[in-house]
């Protein structure tokens, strides 16, 4: 008999081997995993997302549906589908109605499974979903079996094809709210039929979704692009290439100081700094596998004379070239060759966005070639220097996930189990001797070797990886690496590919929204705005602008035709962290009047003592005012 608290509260059972079962199915053994688990609210939204579909084929007889999974981007839901133009508002306040009164009537959900011919039949008039079946049909029979089915979901006439699991009922589904609309391209492809995908989110209870609602106003607020293009950052043309967008001279400051950084940072850590083309020849990628695995990625060879050349995707094949260019000692080793290096990468332009998905990047990359007593030493360095930039930057909300490969995929992974399972282990025990909080991943390796990714939160609790330490006994091999031991013999390096910030562009997106675009001081691109107040104070504002300059500030007048309060308000929207307001007592007195963008104001201040502050605040790298 099913335990009236799963029903009520559960969203399906984990069984021991794994697999997920939906509550209704009261399994004699399994874990209960709540609608608040993260795989529980996955259930949810899935089963929402059902609802979704419901309430549209009611609401627009005809319609074709495609799929509807949860997602984590925004966390949620979607469903795709074709009723032959966008939705409006209007329908999405009409759609979300009818599906409160689905909920309403609490309809179970029930699976059952059947044949694909009898599904074929079944989806006569759905295209989207026969081709879901026919991909199931033709994949069955190139493995030789027969006869094989798939699973349904019905509730009150609905049906949809799908794995599972769902909640017992539509009453279960406590709080949601559709979000927004757009068009989507069906499997991805831009030259297949454009569909209408619904976004909404669904949460085990309105306090959720509440909270939910909140960070999500909160994050549009701090979005990148929005902030980007509010504070002169960065900006996208017509007439440039999508995912190619401009430095402007703010965002082209803020850019420099990280570079400047993160370069000093690396001296200090005994690091080597080159310059590498921004292109390559095929074969240079042919070997190191990079295009047999990355080519979707790439953009097309471009053919020169007798030359097929390449934009680099990576780094790491110069990097080899220059370890390659010289007979190499064990006494040269570790060698750590680090470059702000160029990269083009052809993503989808659907994914394009702002500075965190582009197609040319700059990226803070180093590779270390080392012996294999090394190891342990070099990638424990590697993660300290992780944490002190990010505590550095104010980066707080990371984790670490220790990134494996899929045993059982043998086309994307190298097939040298042995040095896998050395190099994964190597990577474990380095992380637990740390003492670092992590968890592990099977099937996010590299195609070379696993990975430690520092994967950084936002205030959605969205995670992205931005710094990886990298771990790599294959392309030493495939590059015929070598170095001379302390035995006269020749041996093989291994090589440490690591990022510390990311690329510029992405480390620049994620610290737009970490302080909303109010950055420190010391990488604040305006770090002093001189507002006179009248005609007569321009001259010593003048005066004060230069003296801040001498000691490598960065400092501007306004000296418009605007009231005060006007250019004070101004400067308060563009996050400048100091005004200076200077008038007749400021001139008399050599002071100056200090507001903070926060709204706090200092009155009287002497001019040199602000300046000496502003020195300690870059040179302490302090985070607050």
């Amino acid at each position: 008999m099913t335990n009236p608290e799963a029903v009520s509260e559960g969203a399906c059972y984990r069984l021991p081997d794994g697999s997920l079962v939906d509550v209704a199915s009261s399994p004699s053994s399994g874990e209960l995993i709540s609608q608040s688990d993260p795989v529980g609210r996955e259930v949810v939204r899935h089963s929402t997302a059902h609802v979704l579909a419901q309430a549209v084929l009611s609401l627009y007889p005809g319609a074709k549906y495609a799929i509807g999974p949860p997602v984590s981007d925004p966390p949620g839901f979607y469903y795709d589908f074709d009723i032959g133009r966008p939705f409006t508002p209007e329908d999405l306040e009409q759609i979300e109605a009818k599906m409160r009164e689905i909920i309403e009537a609490d309809q179970p959900f029930t699976r059952e499974e059947v044949t694909i011919t009898v599904a074929l039949d079944l989806f006569a008039d759905q295209p989207y979903k026969r081709e879901i079946l026919e991909g199931i049909g033709e994949e069955s029979a190139s493995e030789g079996v027969a006869g094989d089915k798939v699973s349904l979901y019905r509730n009150d006439g609905f049906v949809d094809l799908c794995r599972g699991p769902h909640l017992p009922s539509t009453g279960r589904i406590h709080a949601f709210q559709l979000l927004k609309t757009s068009g989507a391209y069906w499997r991805g492809d831009e030259k297949r039929q454009m569909l209408q995908r619904i976004y909404g989110t669904a949460w085990e209870s309105q306090e959720a979704l509440d909270d939910y609602l909140q960070r999500k106003d909160e994050a549009e607020q701090r979005d990148h692009v929005r902030l980007g293009r509010q504070l002169e950052i960065f900006a996208n043309f017509s007439q440039l290439p999508a995912g190619f967008p401009v430095w402007l001279p703010k965002g082209a400051t803020i850019r420099r100081l990280l570079e400047e950084f993160i370069l000093e940072e690396e001296r200090r850590a005994g690091y080597q700094h080159v310059v590498t083309p921004h292109v390559g020849k095929k074969e240079l990628y042919e070997t190191s596998g990079h295009w047999e695995h990355f080519r979707d990625n790439m953009f097309p060879p471009i053919e020169l004379e007798h030359e097929s050349l390449v934009l680099k995707p990576m780094n790491c094949p110069h990097h080899i070239l220059i370890y390659a260019s010289e007979l190499r000692s064990y006494r040269d080793l570790p060698l750590r060759i680090a470059e702000l290096g160029a990269m083009y990468r052809y993503e989808r332009s659907g994914t394009l966005r702002g500075l965190n998905r582009v197609r040319y990047m700059i990226l803070n990359d180093a590779h270390i070639f080392c012996t294999r007593e090394q190891i342990k030493e070099e990638f424990t360095a590697v993660v300290k220097m992780v944490e002190r930039v990010y505590g550095i930057l104010g980066i707080t909300n990371y984790n670490y996930r220790l990134s494996l490969r899929d045993s059982g995929d043998t086309e994307k992974y190298h097939g040298d189990a042995e040095m896998w399972e050395q190099a994964e282990s190597l990577l474990r025990e380095s992380l637990l001797e740390l003492g670092v909080p992590f968890r592990e991943a099977e099937g996010e390796a590299n195609f070379y070797g696993p990975k430690l990714d520092i994967q950084l939160v936002d205030l959605l609790g969205r995670e992205e990886t931005y710094s990886t330490v990298q771990l790599d006994f294959l392309l030493p091999k495939r590059f015929e690496l070598t170095y001379i031991g302390d035995d006269g013999n020749e041996h093989r390096p291994v090589m440490v590919h690591r990022g510390i910030i990311s690329t510029l562009e992405r480390i620049v997106s994620y610290l737009i929204e970490l302080y909303g675009g109010a950055f420190p001081v010391w990488f604040a691109p305006v770090q002093a705005l001189v507002i006179p107040i009248a005609d007569r104070h321009h001259e010593y504002a003048n005066q004060l602008v230069e003296r801040i300059s001498s000691v490598g500030g960065r400092a501007a007048v306004d000296a418009s035709g605007e009231t005060l309060g006007n250019r004070i308000r101004k400067a308060q929207g563009q996050k400048v962290p100091y005004m200076l307001v200077v008038g007749d007592k400021e001139l008399e007195a050599g002071t100056v009047s200090v507001r903070l963008r926060s709204g706090e104001e200092k009155r009287g201040v002497p001019a040199e003592e602000f300046v000496s502050n502003l020195v300690s605040d870059v040179e302490e790298k302090r985070l607050s005012q």
